[in-house]
């Protein structure tokens, strides 16, 4: 094991100063009294006891080994709690304790104590006397929690109805992940049987293309546990549960499509929800948010929906004539709108992901050609040709109206790009308020693709929806203003909309907004911003953001000359094909003798259109042969 004592040691050192500047409660040890062992797991104990003189319990968490490895995961969750630890439904962390005062890296975690005891306890005591409406109460605040967990980037990958608590009716997660990430670190691989029937499947199966490297386990692996446990509290009992303990032939199992059958009465919806779940396929399973959404409708419908499966009240040897051929043929029938059921909500998950992938890189500020790019990368593990198929006859849902207008507008999947079709189709779909469709309409004017160019309407319909906080439309808004297209110019207003756009983590408008004060536009110059505005939009690899960058360090504008970063950053965006990123690049190579490289990045400038790149290949013709200065050039690089 790696010697991690000086990460130790810092965290040791964040817990004391939190500590000491109250961020964290230090309760003393020999306050408890009435302590007593409830529980273990495979990296500590788990007591409750008594504070002072208050009549509450709480529990104390310990653990068996107190090495690098907990200490740092231990630092990791105090301060997750800090961040998400107001969540009714997160069991709170009151604080740390220490046996020893004078030994105080011996720490031991201060949680509020759960009454009702873990998930499946409670289940066990409390089953028959819960309602549907009861069952919906919990799917959905054990939803809330791991959706809270995942809207900070957090990810459980342990959960299961033995660490969930039960308090005084309320869920209560009960770590962040904090288990599962010691036992990976410390390589604990005794508990995996334990979990099997929680786990996501591909954790048991290897990737197609790679046999020695693994699925990478993301936010869809909690969607899939979310689901058995959900199925755990319609039936009130442990999946797949039997006296032995479970073992690799479940896993095998279950990795192959068995499931848990489907507890009689339980009604449809909630059915659904948990199967599309614990889909085999991860990007068939919703996300955490739709899981809440969902629930939310069901416990606000009824407090006693009715049930999916009713029972037979025909009575007994009353069937017509013919009642079995007239019984299979209705089964059928029943299994074929399953079937066609299933087969449209895959293929509408499948839509609005793909509708995420670009709103998503949208607000980022990523290039049209990037986002087709990430959207065909997407595609190479689908039927394309049925997704298309089924977007033509489904045009119901927005999401699949904008999508079929989109792969027309760029030309995906269809043979040639149609842009009348493209703008037709965002019409449709944006007088139903489909915000992505209508900034598809604004490019639509803007460019005169599929209509004619209108900039004055265009900007009209970007100003509608960046006051409905659309980022992208923000910054066409702020740039609009900028260059006075479709609208009169107005400096001012344009820094408020890159400003607005950019504080929501649109990176061009935080190149656009450091240029406005660099260059003193709509406000007073400050070299300062203008370099930490570049840094930013660098940082989230925006290659103009990286071109002004470079420019500034080349020219110690906010900071001090470094010619040395700004030949890194010119050879970055210039390799992700930045136009003037490529001029630059091979400015420098001329003037360190490198003609060859030169040439390749003024050839490269010039052919996206560069008169200057152009002018230079003339200029650079006779002397193509000339050999590198290699001293001069490795001075540069060094």
């Amino acid at each position: 094991m790696p010697d991690n004592t000086e990460d130790s040691n810092e965290c040791i050192d964040w817990i004391e100063k939190a500590i000491s500047k109250k961020y964290i409660k230090y309760y003393e040890y020999d306050h408890f009294y009435n302590i007593k062992e409830i529980g273990s797991d495979n990296i500590g104990k788990f007591y409750r006891a008594n504070w002072k003189n208050s009549y509450k319990y709480l529990v104390l968490r310990s653990f068996f080994n107190f090495n690098n490895i907990v200490i740092k995961e231990m630092v990791r969750e105090l301060k997750l709690h800090r961040i998400i630890g107001f969540h009714e439904n997160v069991l709170h962390v009151y604080g740390v304790t220490a046996y020893d005062e004078d030994q105080n890296d011996q720490y031991l975690l201060v949680l509020e104590y759960a009454d009702g005891g873990s998930l499946r306890d409670y289940l066990k005591k409390n089953f028959h006397d819960l309602t549907w409406n009861n069952k919906f109460n919990l799917a959905l605040q054990l939803s809330y929690a791991v959706s809270c967990l995942h809207d900070e980037g957090v990810i459980h990958l342990d959960l299961t109805s033995k660490n969930i608590m039960v308090h005084q009716d309320t869920i209560k997660l009960a770590d962040l992940g904090l288990t599962k990430r010691i036992e990976d670190g410390l390589n604990l691989q005794s508990k995996l049987f334990g979990i099997i029937p929680y786990a996501d499947p591909k954790r048991f199966s290897r990737q197609k293309n790679n046999n020695r490297t693994r699925y990478q386990l993301n936010e869809k692996s909690d969607v899939y546990s979310v689901g058995v446990i959900l199925w755990e509290i319609s039936s009130g009992k442990p999946p797949f549960y039997t006296d032995e303990p479970y073992d690799i032939d479940l896993a095998v199992e279950i990795s192959q499509g068995s499931r848990e059958k489907i507890v009689p009465d339980t009604p449809t919806d909630y059915v659904n929800l948990y199967t599309e779940c614990w889909d085999s396929e991860p990007i068939f399973r919703p996300t955490m948010k739709k899981v809440v959404e969902r629930l939310k409708l069901m416990v606000s419908s009824t407090n006693q929906p009715k049930n999916s499966q009713p029972e037979n009240t025909q009575p007994e040897n009353t069937q017509p004539e013919n009642s079995q051929q007239s019984n299979d043929q209705s089964q059928n029938e029943q299994q074929s709108n399953v079937s066609i059921n299933l087969f449209d909500k895959k293929f509408s998950i499948i839509v609005d992901e793909i509708v995420n992938i670009i709103s998503e890189r949208l607000d980022k500020g990523k290039a049209g050609k990037l986002i087709v790019k990430c959207v065909l990368d997407y595609l190479d593990n689908h039927n394309i040709n049925e997704i298309y198929e089924w977007l033509v006859f489904n045009q119901i849902n927005l999401n699949s109206i904008f999508l079929l207008g989109y792969f027309n507008y760029y030309g995906i999947i269809v043979t040639n790009v149609n842009y009348e079709k493209a703008f037709n189709l965002f019409i449709i779909s944006s007088e139903k308020n489909h915000l992505l469709s209508q900034h598809y309409v604004g490019i639509c004017y803007e460019f005169g693709n599929g209509t004619i160019k209108n900039e004055s309407l265009a900007f009209e319909y970007y100003k509608k929806i960046a006051n409905q906080d659309c980022i992208v439309a923000e910054f066409k808004v702020g740039y609009f203003y900028d260059k006075g297209i479709g609208t009169e110019k107005d400096e001012k207003q344009a820094v408020y909309w890159y400003k607005k756009a950019a504080s929501n983590g649109h990176l061009v408008s935080m190149h656009n907004l450091g240029l406005c004060y660099k260059n003193e536009k709509g406000v007073e110059k400050d070299y300062n911003k203008a370099i930490r505005l570049f840094k930013k939009s660098a940082e989230g690899k925006d290659t103009d953001g990286m071109t002004m960058l470079g420019y500034c360090y080349s020219n110690g504008i906010g900071t001090d000359v470094n010619k040395k970063k700004a030949f890194k950053l010119y050879q970055k965006a210039a390799g992700l094909g930045n136009i003037i990123a490529q001029y630059n690049l091979a400015l420098i190579y001329e003037d360190v003798k490198d003609i060859d490289q030169a040439i390749y990045w003024f050839e490269k400038s010039a052919a996206q259109g560069n008169q200057k790149a152009q002018d230079r290949l003339k200029c650079l013709s006779n002397i193509k042969n000339v050999r590198n200065d290699d001293k001069i050039f490795n001075r540069l690089i060094d």
